[in-house]
């Protein structure tokens, strides 16, 4: 008999008492929930628990989910988002899409239609448990109360443990109304399933510590499996005991100081050009939780070609998966690093090559034009990251040039201090995962970098922000385009516009080949973004002039409240440095 049928002891209660008591029990303070139909049992559940869940009302389910995602990127803790049936459950799709690729611990809970018209395309019906099979780390529909307990113990350990991931519970809603007598403690089922990673074998070990005191070239490539084991003191301390030249992911940024002299910050496709070219001609290749993603390597067969490499990764299934590698060591990053450090010396001699890595970097640094009298992007995120480095501060970004601009040019240097769609590159993201991150870090200053394209996508959250207290600031680069696109149509498609202008049809920018020069504006703004933040309650200012820029900013953080600038910038501008996709580092565009 399992654990749950012997206890004595239980009380009667409704499955939508038994999901949200389980939220408090896994010490869940912050949800991010819309109601419908077919979820209202479990919202009227939480209004009996007091103030021990926070319950934040998104605009849409979509802004719920990223929400839950800002939480859970800045906490490490896990992000749980509640929706109803069909349509609510439909728009969570992207959200748990997106933390499967980045490895988010999330939960989320969809309402469903009662168990006996399950299958009839039933009002408000979607199988959201099938739609989403390929995009959770794991998937239930709930339809015995009696499982509940187990299932939501189940879903809290699969989304924190291993390789952490987005888990769907799915809730018919007779099961949330059916009442039953809780057991105090369940057990759980999950054959198969190994939580733990597998401890590192003390000889893997021994090899990257000789493989590091013999290497003359080495380089360190630090990803996202870094942050999610809260390994970022072990990588410091790694690079300070062996003095080896690292370089980040999108993903890995805020692992290690962008201000640390041996930093050579993100790398891949519009990462440094030194940490590119010093990848190119490193020896040894010390990658720590990253899955060699394309955006990186480019083409695979030349990435790192004259180099030994070593890969630590919790996933074994990551593991010469796009890489073949010299030392695979399948266990986790931090317990790895903990182990290493017990051991590893510094190479006998890298100087030369610490040298080469310092005069690479003073040779293609991260750059605009600075006589440029107008407001730059560059110029715009600089000048913020100066002037909020010595604050308690966290940026999201939406997707497109801003992301890759605020990557470059913000300087991180606390873990967990930036969130970022990597994987699938969701544009709209950054407003509400902003919002989340505010709701779990309420005394920091929380800013959204975004675009005006991707920030229309999920605008609809600034009365989220207004009305839940959040003071999320966004700083909006607004050029009137989508710019990424447009600077690929420059690049690879004679200039040719392709509905990548974001104002009425009737601008010449519209469609056709493209004459502008590079610091073109677009004359006529749309839409009045300062209008629609003020409708929805919020501080709102726009500003045009480089001599303006800085008071702007300070008004922006000064604000008591949730605050929107808006920042003129041409729409000419490309990210730079560039690597065509699947081409090498030896194609990168610089100018």
């Amino acid at each position: 008999m399992s654990t749950a049928s012997t206890k004595s002891e239980s009380q009667l209660m409704t499955g939508a008492d038994i999901l949200v008591k389980s939220l408090v029990d896994h010490g869940v303070d912050v949800l991010f929930a819309y109601p419908g139909g077919c979820s209202m049992p479990m919202h009227q559940s939480l209004t009996k628990f007091g103030t021990e869940v926070r319950t934040i009302l998104p605009r849409h389910e979509q802004g719920g989910g990223f929400a839950a995602q800002g939480y859970a990127r800045s906490t490490g803790r896990v992000g749980v988002v509640m929706a109803t049936s069909g349509p609510g459950a439909t728009n969570l799709v992207t959200a748990l899409a997106d933390a499967k690729l980045d490895s988010i611990p999330m939960v989320a809970i969809t309402g469903q239609v009662p168990t006996g018209v399950i299958g009839t395309d039933a009002f408000q019906e979607t199988p959201i448990v099938e739609v989403c099979r390929g995009i959770t780390k794991h998937h239930y529909l709930v339809t015995d109360l009696e499982d509940l307990p187990r299932v939501m113990k189940e879903a809290f350990h699969i989304a924190t443990t291993g390789r952490p991931g987005p888990v769907l519970v799915d809730m018919p809603k007779d099961v949330q109304m059916a009442s039953i007598s809780v057991p105090d403690e369940v057990e759980m089922n999950l054959p198969g399933y190994f939580a733990e990673a597998p401890k590192v074998a003390p000889e893997k070990v021994r090899q990257i510590a000789a493989a590091i005191k013999m290497a003359k070239r080495p380089m360190i490539y630090a990803g996202g499996g870094i942050i999610a084991a809260g390994a970022s003191p072990q990588l410091r301390e790694l690079v300070r005991k062996t003095g080896i030249p690292t370089t980040m992911t999108v993903m890995g940024l805020s692992s290690f100081p962008n201000q640390d002299e041996l930093s050579m910050d993100m790398l891949g496709m519009h990462g440094s050009a030194y940490a590119n070219y010093a990848v190119r001609d490193c020896d040894l290749l010390i990658a720590l939780g990253v899955r060699f993603d394309d955006r990186v390597t480019g083409k695979l067969a030349e990435f790192a070609k004259h180099a030994k490499i070593i890969h630590v990764d919790i996933d074994a299934s990551e593991l010469n998966k796009n890489k073949p590698v010299h030392i695979p060591v399948n266990a986790d990053v931090a317990d790895t690093l903990n182990e290493l450090l017990k051991i590893v010396e510094a190479p006998t001699d890298i100087s030369q090559w610490v040298a080469d890595c310092k005069a690479l970097k003073a040779k293609y640094p991260f750059k605009y034009d600075e006589s440029f009298d107008g407001i730059l992007q560059q110029h715009a995120i600089r000048t913020l990251s100066n002037l909020t480095k010595d604050r308690d501060t966290y940026v999201s970004v939406g997707v497109g040039q801003h992301q890759m601009w605020a990557a470059q040019f913000f300087q991180f240097n606390k873990p967990r201090t930036w969130a970022c769609s990597s994987g699938l590159g969701t544009m709209g993201f950054g407003l509400p995962a902003a919002m989340g991150v505010q709701a779990a870090n309420p005394d920091a200053l929380v800013i959204d970098i975004d675009g005006d394209g991707s920030f229309q996508m999920n605008i609809q959250e600034l009365a989220t922000c207004f009305c839940e207290k959040l003071p999320v600031k966004v700083l909006l680069l607004n050029n009137q385009h989508l710019g990424m696109v447009v600077q690929w149509e420059d690049r690879f498609n004679e200039r040719n516009r392709a509905h990548t202008y974001l104002g009425p049809i009737d601008h010449e920018e519209a469609r056709g080949k493209s004459n502008v020069d590079r610091f073109a504006y677009a004359q006529k703004r749309y839409p009045d973004f300062v209008g629609i933040a003020k409708g929805y309650g919020c501080g709102a200012a726009t500003v045009s002039k480089k001599c303006d820029l800085e008071g702007a900013l300070l008004e922006m953080i000064n604000y008591d409240g949730p605050y929107l600038l808006d920042v003129e910038v041409p729409y000419q501008e490309h990210v730079l440095p560039m690597i065509p996709t699947q081409h090498t580092v030896d194609d990168m565009i610089l100018e």
